[in-house]
């Protein structure tokens, strides 16, 4: 793609339109507004040899167009209108999809008001070297630039603007390519006016102009067959309906029209919030409001109404004595919906269908909801959607919902896709590509969901690869979470130092082109170390500590200076804040910035000399902070430690060197500081982290797993982080008051934690006081078995699970009173430590370097709503990244255990067995965790069963009498790896085996 630059001309020489219109102001003083427009005859169409523009420049489109199309044999050029790229961005985006492309400045605005992912989308495809597409400014070009009439609307004026460009290029055309005396004049290529508005060709007609649908138009393509399944089931007009498109009742009621949810939520009639559908339950969907303490419960698909996991929806909340519990079953949709019929799912009569609604209905009706008034909640519906949150979602093509008849052929069907995700709702998808997709992982986007529709109908994007295959998973599983792992372009790598690999920090007192030096602490003679995990290449934190002269300790943390070289608004800084953290999954890592700085030129290397950003305090031996201050710096550290290794070091008595005993000094302080937290009312929480040994660098294959051991040296580490981010949240706070970035977490409310605290009262005896964090660390404490020492970790586990989120947040955004970092028990905290994997720290750099009038603050960093639109983008990416994270332990836990497995069988041992407890009780299974391995799994029982919710309890047949099983019971289950029948990966199967056998049940 090429787009020029249009050369200044006097006004004399350009064409003037004017448009004048009233415009209310602020205090509604009516104005007459009147806007001028420069209009000129030298804005070039594009086309390679155009006599009458003569543009010499290169990437034009090719003279003859494109030749391959069966309707086109002379060629032609397309002229997609606004729609097309609204619709079809994906069919556009294909690789397959390579005519040479017209796109109008009108488009190109259109589309960014419409939908700016859209427009985004957009913009890379102009840069994309596959595409050949030329941006033409007809705004700006005297015979194609329009004028809106009266009375006609912007889009009216828009389609006659995209119609009059259409227009002009074929007069354009033909008039640049005159006959020559004595040869046969050759046809010349066609604009096509690409549309989907049945409306717009037929006026294009009307005058002229060829026009064609995008069906249509793919129709006529050698690759059609793969092409049409790219088509949007929403956007295309001409797509041909299924059977079951007529004649069917609806199963949802309509939606509210925009005003009415807007007037509702504003009066506090309705209430609007994000969908979550229940992960165990795939009937029940739950929302929460600002206006209950729990979220508004949502029972059945006709409740739910439409609604896919992440909208934006808006609800009405039933009178209270139709408030219901949530049920205490695991229902699993696929099932319930295993013989749903893809092709008629919905018609009138549907057999299937009906049984299907039949047993969805039994399923709720079987909670009579005869709980204590305390456990119900807020019910409701949902009436409208303020937001979709749909986007491409990994799936699988269900090979039971394949046309027996058409299995091996290439005709249109419809099929069921099954996306990774338990949250989400099967998708309706019609392919001519089904056989072949099989055992494949697949990208659907959805398109619509009608209200006469159990499931929304969506489109084939793309396919990944084979199921289970490592590198198909690894793409799915970063696609599932949405997760920026394009390579860096080259606008990006132009921004890294010129030297490259060659850069170091230049000597003090000579030529500094740089200004390295400028105001810059000289620290490379400090004994500074770094501790991280195993294997850790992008080191962006070290430690000092040394003894004073008057008895008290200075300590340092050295945080890589990433600012001096990701400079804000470059291509690079830009990138960085649309990724918004690096995501670590088991054996890869998707960098947020090159490696060049995230594991070289910014990585605390041990004997390299480094800039930094160093925060030094002097502590008295008690821990008390005398003072603080922050300062550029150059470091040079003398080791880089494992956790693993910094631990033997400090504990090895016959070691008594200067770095041994800054490690041990470190130590000592960490011990009280952590102290002090504790006794200010922190929060000593656990989470269930594993460790995956792999076969090799080379084949990454994973052959066991185990529970994360922590070591003292992990506190060292993290205490002096925390005071770091909390020493630096109060400079940038106090210097910004308005803008700071800083973090928080939020007091959860105090239902979360009544089923929890039910449980530790009915099965332990255990009191859960939750009036304040101290309270709540206090009562963990005491929450003690002493038979099982892990009950005390596994009643942390699930208190975690109670907790909210923490969140960045700009510090004029929220009253000041909610500032506070709950788990720490602070008062105020951010992000300093981490700048080289997470981009809050980056701007948190800026703002303490700014604080101690080291660099002037970037205008960007003056403006609240900019940061505050920049921290909704990183809270999102942290959120996702997290969840990434987990999901590739997730599946390399299930094939190191499969591994696991297999040795044992080979050493004739038998079967897997591990010891778990018992963390949440269903009518029809338990919740159960493996301490040892650090891993959950989900045991259900076929036969009947008796459920006493009131006492978390569940009672199953015995061989020789009924067996009861408690929350917090100790069991033994067996653990093996089965195909997931969602993600179709490995997943890890339990079953009790003590104290009885689920698999006979």
């Amino acid at each position: 793609m090429v787009e020029i630059t249009i050369r200044k001309r006097l006004q004399t020489e350009a064409v003037i339109t004017q448009r004048k219109f009233f415009k209310k102001t602020a205090r509604g003083k009516v104005v007459k507004v009147l806007r001028e427009r420069y209009l000129r005859d030298d804005v070039a169409c594009g086309i390679e040899g155009c006599r009458e523009c003569s543009t010499a420049m290169p990437e034009l489109l090719p003279f003859s167009g494109a030749l391959d199309h069966q309707l086109f044999p002379n060629g032609h050029y397309l002229l997609p209108d606004t729609n097309v790229f609204l619709a079809q961005m994906d069919l556009i985006e294909s690789h397959l999809f390579n005519a040479p492309m017209i796109l109008l400045q009108t488009v190109i605005e259109e589309v960014r008001h419409r939908s700016l992912p859209l427009y985004n989308r957009l913009k890379a495809l102009t840069k994309s070297e596959d595409k050949r597409i030329w941006i033409f400014y007809n705004e700006y070009r005297s015979e194609t630039a329009i004028v809106c009439e009266e009375n006609e609307t912007p889009n009216d004026r828009n389609d006659r603007g995209i119609r009059a460009a259409t227009a002009w290029y074929n007069t354009h055309i033909s008039l640049t390519r005159p006959p020559i005396r004595g040869h046969k004049q050759m046809p010349h290529p066609t604009i096509i006016l690409m549309t989907e508005d049945a409306a717009n060709r037929q006026k294009a007609e009307q005058s002229g102009v060829a026009s064609i649908s995008v069906r249509k138009y793919v129709e006529g393509m050698n690759d059609a067959n793969q092409l049409l399944d790219l088509l949007s089931a929403d956007g295309s007009h001409e797509i041909e309906p299924t059977k079951a498109a007529a004649g069917r009742q609806a199963l949802y009621t309509d939606y509210l029209p925009a005003s009415a949810l807007l007037a509702g939520v504003k009066a506090g009639e309705l209430h609007q919030g994000h969908f979550n559908r229940d992960q165990y339950n795939y009937l029940e969907g739950s929302v929460p409001v600002p206006a209950f303490d729990k979220p508004i419960l949502l029972v059945g698909p006709e409740n739910m109404n439409r609604a896919v996991q992440g909208d934006v929806v808006v609800v009405e909340v039933f009178p209270k004595n139709e408030w219901k519990a949530p049920a205490d079953e695991v229902v699993d949709q696929e099932a319930i919906q295993r013989n749903d019929d893809a092709e008629d799912s919905g018609e009138e009569g549907d057999v299937n269908g009906e049984e299907v609604i039949a047993k969805e209905s039994r399923v709720l009706s079987g909670d009579p909801s005869q709980k204590t008034p305390s456990e119900r909640q807020p019910t409701g519906r949902v009436v409208g959607i303020i937001k979709r949150n749909w986007r491409a979602y990994v799936c699988h093509i269900d090979s039971t919902s394949l046309t027996s008849t058409l299995t091996m052929s290439l005709s249109t069907q419809t099929v069921f896709a099954t996306p990774v995700s338990r949250l989400l709702p099967r998708i309706r998808l019609r392919t001519r590509q089904a056989p072949t997709l099989l055992n494949q992982k697949i990208l659907v986007t959805i398109d619509r969901w009608d209200s006469t529709s159990r499931y929304p109908e969506g489109h084939f994007v793309r396919a990944l690869g084979r199921v289970e295959s490592k590198e198909a998973e690894q793409e799915s599983l970063l696609l599932e979470f949405e997760v920026p792992y394009r390579p860096f372009g080259k606008a990006i790598l132009d921004c890294l130092p010129p030297e490259g690999e060659q850069w170091v920090v230049p000597p003090k007192g000579a030529l500094d082109v740089q200004n390295i030096w400028r105001d810059r602490q000289d620290l490379r003679d400090v004994i500074v170390c770094s501790i991280d995990p195993p294997g850790c290449q992008d080191i962006d934190d070290a430690l000092h500590a040394k003894l004073l002269p008057n008895g008290n300790i200075e300590a340092g943390v050295h945080i890589a200076d990433v600012s001096h070289f990701v400079l804000p608004d470059n291509s690079m800084d830009s990138e960085a804040a649309a990724r918004g953290t690096t995501v670590y999954l088991v054996d890869n890592r998707i960098d947020m910035l090159p490696s060049l700085l995230g594991t070289n030129l910014c990585s605390l290397r041990p004997s390299v000399e480094r800039l930094a950003f160093s925060s030094i305090w002097e502590l008295t031996p008690d821990a008390e902070i005398v003072s603080v201050r922050f300062t550029k710096s150059v470091i040079k550290s003398k080791a880089a430690f494992t956790y693993e290794e910094a631990q033997i070091r400090k504990d090895d008595p016959n070691l008594q060197d200067d770095l041994t005993n800054s490690i041990r000094l470190l130590n000592s302080l960490a011990i009280k500081l952590k102290a002090k937290r504790m006794a200010a009312g922190a929060l000593n929480l656990a989470s269930p982290e594993v460790k995956i040994h792999l076969d090799s660098a080379e084949s990454s294959d994973p052959i066991d797993v185990e529970q994360k051991e922590l070591r003292e040296t992990n506190s060292l580490v993290e205490e002096f982080m925390l005071l770091a981010n909390i020493s630096v949240a109060r400079k940038i706070e106090e210097s910004f008051p308005q803008t700071a970035v800083l973090r928080r977490h939020l007091p959860p409310p105090k239902t979360n934690f009544e089923k929890l605290q039910d449980i530790l009262r009915k099965t332990k005896g255990f009191s859960l006081d939750v009036s304040s964090s101290g309270a709540l660390a206090a009562s963990l404490d005491n929450c003690v078995d002493a038979n099982e020492p892990a009950f005390n970790t596994l009643v942390r586990i699930m208190a975690t699970r109670c907790m909210l989120s923490a969140e960045y947040f700009s510090s004029g955004s929220v009253a000041k009173d909610t500032f506070g970092h709950y788990g720490l028990a602070s008062e105020i905290y951010t992000h300093f430590t981490s700048p080289i994997r997470r981009y809050a720290d980056v701007l948190v750099h800026r703002q303490l370097s700014a604080a101690i009038g080291f660099t002037p603050l970037h205008a960007t960093l003056h403006s609240k709503s900019h940061v505050e639109r920049v921290l909704d983008v990183v809270n999102r990416r942290h959120r996702m990244a997290q969840m990434a994270g987990r999901a590739s332990v997730e599946f390399y836990v299930g094939l190191a255990l499969k591994a696991r497995g297999e040795q044992a069988k080979l050493r004739g041992e038998g079967d897997v067995k591990e010891e778990a407890y018992v963390i949440r009780s269903f009518r029809n299974g338990v919740g159960v965790f493996v301490s040892k391995l650090g891993i959950e799994g989900l045991v259900t029982f076929k036969r009947d069963t008796q459920f006493d919710a009131e006492n978390y309890t569940i009672t199953v047949p015995g061989t020789r009498e009924d067996v009861k099983i408690s929350v917090f019971d100790k069991v033994v289950v067996r653990i093996e790896v089965e195909k997931d029948k969602n993600t179709q990966r490995g997943k890890v199967k339990m079953t009790l085996v003590e104290p009885v056998d689920s698999s006979a049940l």
